[in-house]
């Protein structure tokens, strides 16, 4: 499966949040969490993210199609780790191999140490992809609500 990386330019941020809108869509119903989903993040909050110095937006591409994206927070500061927030795939090409494929792409672009995430404790799925990528838990967690837990991971 071809995949690549292809950078996100501000005038990409309306397609950027409808993408996120719709992959995010399932596990906001599920838990509920308004205040940290990226799935109820407004266009502006977008928009704002694209306009930060530190922020990178890649289209995750596989076969010419947009199946996703990641946000790559990178200060270009020896001591300051890089951060995937968010990485979405659309749901039609969820469980094909492709954010796994992502991540080493941005690991690639950016640097393959000093990186951070943060995930739902209760997808095991995803705890189990980053667990794979090599990141280890820090320990720290956030109680979101009753239903929900991130948890978060570094890879040094």
């Amino acid at each position: 499966m071809n995949i690549k990386l292809v950078r996100a330019k501000i005038n990409n941020a309306k397609e950027i949040h409808a993408m996120q809108v719709e992959a995010f869509k399932a596990l906001l119903e599920k838990y509920q969490d308004f205040d940290t989903n990226p799935g109820n993040e407004s266009l502006e909050k977008v928009e704002a993210r694209f306009k930060q110095d530190v922020t990178f937006y890649y289209f995750i591409c596989v076969g010419g199609q947009k199946a996703g994206a990641v946000r790559i927070v990178d200060e270009k500061e020896s001591g300051k780790n890089k951060r995937i927030s968010p990485i979405f795939i659309l749901p039609k090409f969820q469980g094909k191999g492709i954010a796994q494929k992502a991540i080493r792409l941005c690991e690639e672009l950016h640097g393959s140490k000093s990186w951070e995430l943060s995930t739902i404790l209760q997808e095991r799925k995803n705890c189990y992809l980053y667990e794979k990528m090599g990141y280890r838990q820090t320990g720290k967690t956030e109680v979101v609500n009753e239903k929900l837990t991130l948890i978060f991971y570094e890879k040094m």
